[in-house]
């Protein structure tokens, strides 16, 4: 049986088009404060939920709130853990 011919294949060259890749500048850490302010909010948001079922029916703002207690309570943990994203 005959043998097929092999064909060669071109080395690859990108194309000259394109431009070269820039470094892009790292910002410095984030300033202690943001830390604070980050970790205060999660813990903020944390505390609020435990007292809210420890002894919301004795604090008269946190009864009148309902259940918007734990809306408050989740939406500042996840700024606390949005803020999570811009640390560096």
């Amino acid at each position: 049986m005959p043998k097929s011919k092999v064909r060669k294949k071109t080395a690859y060259t990108p194309p000259a088009d394109r431009r070269t890749p820039q470094k892009v500048r790292m910002g410095g850490p984030s300033h202690p404060i943001y830390k604070g302010v980050m970790f205060g909010l999660m813990l903020i948001g944390l505390a609020w939920l435990v007292v809210n079922y420890l002894a919301g029916d004795k604090i008269p703002f946190m009864l009148e709130l309902e259940n918007w207690n734990f809306a408050i309570g989740f939406a500042l943990m996840i700024s606390g853990l949005l803020m999570t994203m811009k640390w560096r």
